[in-house]
């Protein structure tokens, strides 16, 4: 039996205090249930009842954010395959300059907003629950059909993007603290591609992301329990954990990219904050086998701090990962 719950675990963590075992948590996406809140929360409710991770990281369809402003896809009733893009908001650059806010009573994130209740009132009160929001930046990322062209925006017409940004700040800003009256105890703030130098130099992210991000983390008050996920490689996790105001809680990054922070360095970068991860989530956990899993499993618990780090992986868990795998790590915590 576990001596503590899942919150005073993790508060424990947050506290620089060791608690009982390692604590850890996994998330992935259910494409064939996600298309409808009631899917959503159950699918998320089940996992959870199999697996009883330390926190849950509230895994909702990812185009969520900026379905309310155009988006539409054709859904997945496929397990292991994304839903099909098929309309995007934003063709021109001057469409950035017909964006307006939304309110949180649009029809996608209310959807979520239950989403998140439902899943509040169904689980363990004692279950750190996280909302997944993306950056501004990295919603305004996925209205044009490739990446490169908000990259292209960005250079042709700085003052027209920032225009959309503003008004996917000011929905998120509201929609953030909407998430914490549903009963979401933080966010699962992700940046996307956005904060790495694939994309954009650390000047052009301190421009466009974030004064941006700021404001919406800070709205999910002071006490949230945030988690800042930074995202794919070459990323600025080591400039982003520099600036105190992100309220992070936790950080979560892929450190198994060798082109980002190995997690052995984390304990002195990141100022002595707590972090997820240290599972190479499309390796070792998507295909070893559930011994071999065990094994790293160890490897990686007897390399790190259960007062720092929280057992997790990299990024989204791949659909296909065998559950034996899974329960392989929950059974060596």
């Amino acid at each position: 039996m576990d001596k503590y719950s899942h919150r005073e675990r993790i508060q424990m963590i947050l506290a620089g205090e060791t608690p009982d075992r390692f604590a850890a948590s996994f998330w992935r996406h259910f494409f064939h249930l996600e298309h409808t809140a009631e899917g959503t929360a159950e699918a998320m409710l089940a996992y959870q009842r199999e697996f009883d991770w330390d926190f849950m990281k509230l895994n909702t369809r990812a185009d969520y954010h900026q379905e309310d402003w155009g988006f539409e896809q054709e859904w997945s009733h496929d397990e292991f395959k994304k839903h099909a893009k098929t309309k995007f908001p934003i063709k021109t650059v001057d469409d950035w300059t017909k964006l307006t806010p939304n309110e949180p009573t649009a029809p996608s994130l209310a959807e979520h907003l239950k989403v998140v209740s439902m899943i509040r009132k169904k689980s363990d009160p004692e279950l750190p629950i996280l909302m997944t929001v993306f950056t501004p930046l990295a919603i305004a990322g996925r209205m044009v059909e490739d990446r490169q062209i908000l990259v292209e925006h960005i250079h042709e017409a700085p003052d027209k993007v920032e225009k959309g940004l503003r008004a996917i700040t000011d929905t998120f800003v509201k929609y953030a603290s909407e998430l914490r009256n549903a009963g979401a105890d933080g966010l699962f703030f992700a940046t996307l591609q956005w904060a790495s130098s694939d994309l954009l130099t650390w000047e052009e992210y301190q421009r466009f992301g974030v004064p941006y991000d700021l404001e919406v983390v800070q709205a999910a008050e002071s006490d949230a329990l945030n988690l800042l996920h930074v995202c794919a490689g070459y990323n600025y996790l080591k400039e982003l954990s520099q600036i105190k105001e992100y309220n992070t809680s936790l950080y979560n990054w892929d450190a198994c990219d060798p082109t980002n922070l190995p997690l052995d360095r984390a304990y002195e970068v990141l100022d002595g904050k707590p972090f997820v991860g240290g599972v190479d989530q499309t390796g070792w956990l998507l295909r070893s086998d559930a011994e071999e899993v065990a094994y790293l499993t160890d490897v990686l618990k007897d390399k790190h701090q259960k007062n720092r780090l929280i057992i997790g992986p990299g990024c989204v868990v791949e659909p296909e990962t065998p559950g034996e795998n899974l329960h392989a790590i929950r059974e060596r915590l």
